[in-house]
């Protein structure tokens, strides 16, 4: 693909930085330039948030239904020219072609559950103690709306978020990732060519020290809705109390993934390398540390290890590759560490460890399939993020240990379980101190489901009602008719 120069949508018009500096986005595969995107300023937000609280009263007045005639429209322009959005998915990202045409179909997936949901906007009456008075429960929308998207998964993020708010009769700024926003402002073209009414969405392009710190404190913003890292998400919770914005966190993760001994072998190990290694490791629900059954601990991590170093690190629009490149060399730098750290407090290098070897390799960012063993549960590798294709192993003696270890950690947003035994899996579900649990299966969820988190995690949550009552608050009638 060209190298493309974006312009940030606002207020219906697309317009440059408005001190006309631009990101270059580079491919990471090779290091080569992609395409340019407005590096926004503060004054650009601002103007983005003004155009949106103008927009948001008339887009509130329409029937939820008719907002969602106009959601329902974008699903269908998004899937109809899916093959360039996958694309310049993998392009930006490095995800593989694969995945990136699964994304936009997520993407569409998302729009579309979203207004279906119209229809599902509800209240409540209750009784008062007065006479002839009823209580009623409205929910209705937040007003100016703000969506700070994570590089991961930028397409279907941006969807995950703009249709619930759109259906709910909100307004929203979306902020796209740093390193992947040429997408996302490709996709507002979308949002042009439907006819959504200027101002209802807004897209500004730039740094989170400038442009999301100006639309988090702004008070014109009423509801933040953000997927990053926990660290972003407490930078972003002390900037929000100045206004008592609300919030909606989906952060960083640690799943373990727990392996009880009754179960088949040759299939938990496929489940744990596909888990552990999709998208380069780059999902936050991911398998990054692994409590096996100390019964099975040598054969489950023997067959584990041949998986991995069977999987086939190369470029992303291969169809035979597994594992493309990672996002930057930022990334590269933070694995690197991880694994220093590891080696340094004593854990073994099981395969993997450092940037692959060969011509293809010089330039872009990889990183060899890694497994660290030896290791306790007290070092880094055990309790830090690592969003990459490293996965940690220890063998424990039972579910009470496993958990015990699983739970010893701030993070809690999603883990795995894996047993045939009802009994072991409801102890398991009861006990783990997660927002999503993989009974059996690999990660990945679905549009009906919730995806929350606990702990440093996150508050709030995604997908399905519940996703969508996040972008609607409560407003309370006392109707006395006497």
């Amino acid at each position: 693909m060209s190298k493309i120069t974006h312009k940030m949508y606002v207020d219906g018009q697309w317009v440059e930085s408005s001190d006309g500096q631009a990101i270059t986005v580079l491919n990471p595969s090779n290091e080569q330039v992609v395409g340019y995107a407005p590096q926004g300023t503060r004054d650009d937000a601002k103007a983005a948030l003004q155009s949106s609280a103008v927009a948001q009263i008339e887009w509130a007045r329409l029937p939820a239904q008719k907002r969602a005639e106009y959601v329902a429209a974008l699903a269908d322009k998004l899937e109809e020219q899916g093959e360039t959005f996958a694309q310049m998915v993998t392009e930006e990202q490095g995800k593989l072609l694969t995945d990136a045409r699964g994304e936009v179909a997520g993407s569409v997936g998302f729009l579309r559950y979203a207004a279906e949901s119209a229809r599902r906007i509800e209240g409540e009456i209750t009784t008062s103690e007065n006479a002839n008075e009823q209580i009623w429960i409205q929910r209705v929308p937040y007003g100016v709306t703000v969506g700070l998207l994570a590089w991961n998964y930028p397409l279907a993020l941006a969807a995950r978020k703009l249709g619930n708010a759109l259906v709910t009769g909100n307004s929203m700024v979306l902020m796209p990732p740093a390193d992947t926003p040429l997408t996302v402002l490709e996709f507002g073209k979308l949002v042009e060519q439907v006819g959504i009414p200027k101002g209802v969405v807004n897209i500004v392009s730039g740094l989170g020290t400038e442009v999301g710190d100006e639309l988090v404190r702004n008070p014109i913003t009423k509801l933040v809705t953000l997927t990053g890292s926990s660290e972003v998400g407490s930078i972003l919770y002390r900037s929000a109390s100045e206004n008592i914005t609300a919030l909606n966190l989906e952060l960083g993760g640690k799943a373990p993934f727990i392996v009880m001994d009754d179960i088949d072998v040759d299939e938990v190990v496929e489940l744990a390398v596909q888990s552990g290694f999709g998208n380069c490791g780059q999902i936050c629900t991911s398998n990054e540390r692994m409590y096996i059954h100390e019964t099975i601990y040598d054969e489950f991590m023997a067959k584990f290890i041949d998986k991995v170093k069977a999987l086939k690190v190369g470029l992303p629009t291969d169809e035979t590759v597994d594992v493309g490149p990672k996002v930057n060399a930022r990334e590269i730098d933070n694995l690197i560490g991880h694994v220093e750290k590891a080696k340094a407090a004593g854990a073994t290098i099981a395969c993997g460890g450092g940037k692959p070897t060969g011509e293809l390799f010089k330039q872009g960012y990889w990183f060899e399939p890694t497994v660290i063993t030896n290791v306790t549960n007290d070092m880094a590798i055990m309790k830090e993020e690592v969003f990459g294709p490293i996965v940690a192993a220890m063998p424990v003696t039972g579910l009470e240990q496993a958990l015990q270890f699983a739970n010893d950690i701030d993070l809690g947003l999603s883990g795995y379980i894996y047993s045939k035994d009802v009994r072991t899996i409801m102890k398991a579900v009861n006990e783990l101190e997660v927002g999503e649990i993989y009974v059996n299966r690999p990660n990945g969820e679905l549009l009906n489901g919730f995806h929350t988190g606990f702990k440093r995690s996150g508050i709030g949550g995604e997908d399905g009602k519940y996703g969508l009552e996040g972008y609607l608050q409560k407003k309370t009638v006392y109707f006395n008719y006497g």
